[in-house]
């Protein structure tokens, strides 16, 4: 039988130069905190100065997610990678995008600001929603009918922050909202098709 050998274990911190941080973007935002995003996921960052929902990247058509009003004038479309082809995505804004690189310990976790606390109906009361008999209903959360209302489920809406939040950040004292990619590529994906 052969005799173990032991062997002696340095401990070596893990965070060097170069391990330990993050090389994100911070992307402009409307209405809400700048989204801070993996530059690594970011394909392309291209002009563009009109609202469009597809977007024909490459051959193939991406579905757009809106980080302005539709009164803003848009002056970029940035394509991001997705977990396959057809659930690549692009986000249109207008403003400068903002690369850097930040030590994961300076990343704090963080609760959204109050002031974009938007309950889902009360800066949306113009809008309407449509009951099952696809009647116009006020999308008060109340259906005179009895029949649920689509606009109410707890769904991804892009002007109710909430619904692809994933997670509010705080670097440097400035709160960052971390959006649910997977959540918004699969939502868009599935209402465009």
């Amino acid at each position: 039988m052969k005799e173990i050998l032991k062997h002696s274990f340095e401990a070596v911190s893990l965070l060097t130069t170069n391990n330990g941080m993050l090389d994100v973007t911070i992307v402009p935002a409307f209405n809400q905190p700048d989204w801070i995003i993996p530059s690594s996921l970011i394909l392309s960052v291209d002009a563009l100065d009109e609202h469009i929902w597809t977007y024909l990247w490459q051959q193939q058509e991406v579905v757009v997610f809106h980080l302005l009003s539709s009164e803003q004038v848009p002056d970029k479309i940035i394509v991001l990678e997705g977990n396959t082809a057809a659930h690549r995505m692009a986000l249109q804004t207008a403003g400068e995008l903002r690369q850097r690189q930040v030590r994961i310990s300076e990343v704090k976790d963080g609760e959204l600001p109050e002031q974009y606390h938007a309950d889902n109906l009360s800066h949306n009361d113009a809008k309407k929603a449509k009951n099952s008999d696809n009647k116009t209903v006020e999308a008060t959360g109340e259906n005179p009918t009895g029949g649920e209302i689509d606009y109410v489920k707890e769904r991804f809406q892009e002007n109710v922050v909430q619904s692809y939040l994933f997670q509010t950040v705080i670097i440097d004292s400035i709160p960052y909202l971390v959006p649910d990619l997977d959540k918004i590529a699969h939502q868009l994906v599935d209402l465009d098709s």
